[in-house]
């Protein structure tokens, strides 16, 4: 077993949760005790009535909270809290892209595909060296590394055609909290220490905003101003989409990519679209599991992993135990092995959804599964699926009083993204283009292989693990779960969707249970502490090479219980988070 240093990890958009029902507004902290069980609890959910907002900042949970008040619905929320956290959360929360799931009172489930494209200069070769391997820092911090943005195209779609509010009244609270500024927590203060030093001190105009005169990060506790941001914000409040993608916004873009030698022009801005997709959609043990569909990755693997447990009474194994963890690393395997080879954009490959998510292909894969022995990586294989095909980091969600459920997973990729603000509109660029397969066969920065369907090409969607999922029993949503974390969101959220079924756990809890995670490549099975000595020693005993790692995830979860009560929780992975009822 090694002990590892923790690496540079996915920064994906963290999460905000929202639920709730017709009744009249109520604090979470005064709100009835769950009716059941709650002595039993070792971590207890923040309960509520009504409504509840978990996110990764409390600024921006405020914000969707007001949203509510005033009468918006779910959508207008999350749009809202979307535009806070480019402001509050700029280490993941800017303008980059992402999904959305929505699900209409009707019981209709939409997916929002928002994800960045490659632009139309792009080439498949682009990132390679001179030595022919894969150069991470032409995909991560040069000016090459950007892809053409969505997040404002995904979230003013969403809120045109399901919303009901105007653009502006829900922007408001993201203008002023880039006009008047917002008081900088210990999170933001340490990844400015940190990443911002590795990026953002490299380009003046970023170097400006987030660095004060004296040279130094702003520091826990200081007013960050974003004046500039601001005006940008404005202008989309006012002009819509249209100001970021033909307008000033996108002039200032272009010109940036232009002086840097960066790729995106002015017709890959004004040919982007936001596009409607059918998510995928699943069952465990009885529960319907919808997911986000390619060219997020998530939800498909997710579907396929759950596909394979069901053969295995995971209950009965225990929660943390040896036997739950070999079959469910065991499953990972598979999946990821598959993800290597067939996951890419649907508008450019055919991705064989409906053999992935097969029942059949699941059984034929848990056949495959020794409880007393690990699986080499090196023996397994994407899957022949020609049998079982006929005619798919930060995370929010959000369920009003009228039905609708909204569930939002969007990044700029690592910390900051590029580093690299357009011009004056305090605006930082992603450097998605990393999540391209720069050379098919080697791994990214996450250690996530990837094949020809992956591959660079111009307007091309790069494949995504961000993975926003409703869990829903009886017609109705139980479970909306998502998170952060790179090439781990898959298996996060799988834990979240199996701690709260087969093991029972509140929210809360599945939420604190120690985490795992297995990839595929490399050959190792990743746990974080807190995982019974007993259990690690039976694990390598079955063969399985064990590294303890950094925390894994972020999950920000709401679920609804039985007596309509609603149960949040925010993880105690990251810092400065909140969950908040009414």
């Amino acid at each position: 077993m090694t002990l590892l240093p923790p690496p540079r990890v996915n920064v994906w958009i963290m999460a905000l949760t929202l639920l709730v029902t017709a009744a009249p507004f109520a604090q979470a902290q005064t709100a009835a005790p769950l009716s059941y069980g709650v002595e039993n609890y070792i971590f207890h959910p923040v309960t509520a009535p009504h409504g509840m907002v978990a996110s990764v900042d409390k600024t921006a949970t405020e914000v969707g909270v007001a949203i509510l008040r005033q009468g918006g619905n779910a959508v207008d929320a999350a749009v809202a809290v979307g535009f806070a956290l480019a402001v509050t959360h700029p280490q993941a929360g800017n303008l980059g892209g992402g999904f959305m799931l929505l699900r209409t009172p009707a019981g209709q489930t939409v997916a929002i595909d928002f994800r960045e494209m490659a632009p139309q200069g792009a080439t498949r070769t682009m990132f390679i060296g001179a030595d022919g391997n894969a150069d991470c820092r032409l995909s991560l911090t040069s000016p090459l590394a950007s892809g053409t943005p969505g997040t404002v195209a995904g979230l003013t779609l969403a809120l045109s055609r399901y919303g009901s509010m105007d653009l502006a009244r829900v922007m408001q609270p993201a203008i002023r909290l880039a006009e008047q500024g917002f008081i900088v927590n210990q999170a933001l203060a340490g990844d400015l220490a940190h990443y911002g030093r590795e990026n953002l001190v490299h380009y003046a105009n970023s170097r400006a905003v987030f660095f004060k005169a004296n040279g130094q990060p702003y520091t826990a506790g200081e007013r960050l101003r974003q004046s500039q941001l601001a005006r940008s914000l404005t202008l989309i409040a006012h002009q819509g989409s249209r100001a970021f993608y033909h307008g000033d916004i996108a002039r200032q873009i272009v010109a940036e990519m232009r002086r840097r030698g960066g790729l995106i022009n002015r017709q890959d801005l004004a040919n982007y679209q936001a596009l409607e997709r059918r998510p995928v959609m699943g069952s465990y043990r009885g529960y319907e599991i919808y997911s986000m569909p390619p060219p997020s990755s998530g939800g498909v693997h997710i579907i396929q992993i759950l596909n394979i447990l069901e053969n295995f009474d995971l209950a009965k194994m225990g929660a943390g135990s040896a036997n739950a963890i070999q079959v469910m690393s065991e499953a990972m395997k598979y999946a990821y092995a598959d993800r290597s080879q067939y996951l890419g954009d649907p508008d450019f490959v055919s991705v064989p959804v409906q053999a992935l998510t097969s029942k059949a292909y699941a059984k034929t894969q848990a056949q495959r599964i020794d409880l007393n022995h690990a699986r080499p990586s090196s023996t397994i294989r994407p899957g022949q699926l020609q049998l079982y095909e006929s005619d798919q980091t930060t995370h929010y969600s959000v369920v009003d009083k009228n039905g609708y459920a909204v569930a939002v997973t969007y990044t700029l990729n690592t910390y900051f993204g590029s580093g690299i603000m357009a011009g004056n509109s305090g605006i930082l660029l992603n450097n998605e283009m990393d999540d391209f397969s720069a050379k098919p066969g080697s791994p990214n920065l996450f250690g996530l292989v990837g094949a020809d369907a992956n591959a660079i090409a111009p307007r091309k969607r790069p494949l995504s693990s961000m993975s926003p999922t409703l869990v829903v029993k009886d017609g109705k949503i139980w479970l909306m779960t998502g998170s952060p974390g790179g090439s781990h969101i898959i298996t996060t959220v799988l834990q979240m969707v199996v701690n709260t079924i087969d093991f029972g756990m509140n929210i809360a809890e599945a939420t604190a249970a120690p985490r795992f995670h297995q990839q595929w490549t490399p050959d190792e099975l990743r746990l974080e502490k807190g995982f019974s000595p007993d259990t690690l020693r039976l694990l390598q005993e079955k063969g399985q090479t064990l590294a303890i790692k950094p925390v894994m995830g972020s999950v920000q979860s709401i679920m609804r219980l039985p007596d309509g009560t609603l149960a949040g929780a925010s993880d105690p992975r990251t810092q400065d988070d909140l969950t908040a009822g009414y």
